[in-house]
C-alpha cells in the first residue's frame, strides 16, 4: 500500500504566497518523477510542475516564475512553493509521485487526497 498526503493549503490574498507539502510512504521500493496538479471548481484537472529523482524541474506556464518545486528524497517528500499568488491559483492542489513497490514491479501513478488553496483578490 501507497499513501500519498497533502498539506500546507489554506487561504491568502492576492499576491501572497503559500508552500505546500506531501508525503509519499508505505511499501516503497524507488520513486522516480513527483509532482503536482491542481483543479479548479468547474474545470479539468491541470498540471502544475514536476521533478524527477535527479532534480530535473517542469513548469507550467501560467505558474512558470512564481512557483518552485522541490524534493527531499531521503524523506519521500515533493514541495511547492508558491509565490505571487493570484485569484487564478485558487484550486485544490494533487500530489502525484510514480512509485515502484518492488524491484520486480513497474511504476505506477499514486496521488494524494488533494489541499485546497484559495487565493482572495
Amino acid at each position: 500500500q501507497v499513501q500519498l498526503v497533502e498539506s500546507g493549503g489554506g487561504l491568502v490574498q492576492a499576491g501572497g504566497s503559500l508552500r505546500l507539502a506531501c508525503a509519499a510512504s508505505g511499501i516503497i521500493f524507488s520513486i522516480n518523477a513527483m509532482g503536482w496538479y491542481r483543479q479548479a471548481l468547474g474545470k479539468q484537472r491541470e498540471f502544475v510542475a514536476a521533478i524527477t529523482s535527479g532534480g530535473s524541474t517542469n513548469y507550467a506556464d501560467s505558474v512558470k516564475g512564481r512557483f518552485t518545486i522541490s524534493r527531499d528524497n531521503a524523506k519521500n517528500k515533493v514541495y511547492l512553493q508558491m509565490n505571487s499568488l493570484k485569484p487564478e491559483d485558487t484550486a485544490v492542489y494533487y500530489c502525484n509521485a510514480d512509485i515502484r513497490t518492488g524491484w520486480n514491479r513497474k511504476g505506477y501513478g499514486y496521488w494524494g487526497q488533494g489541499t485546497q488553496v484559495t487565493v482572495s483578490s
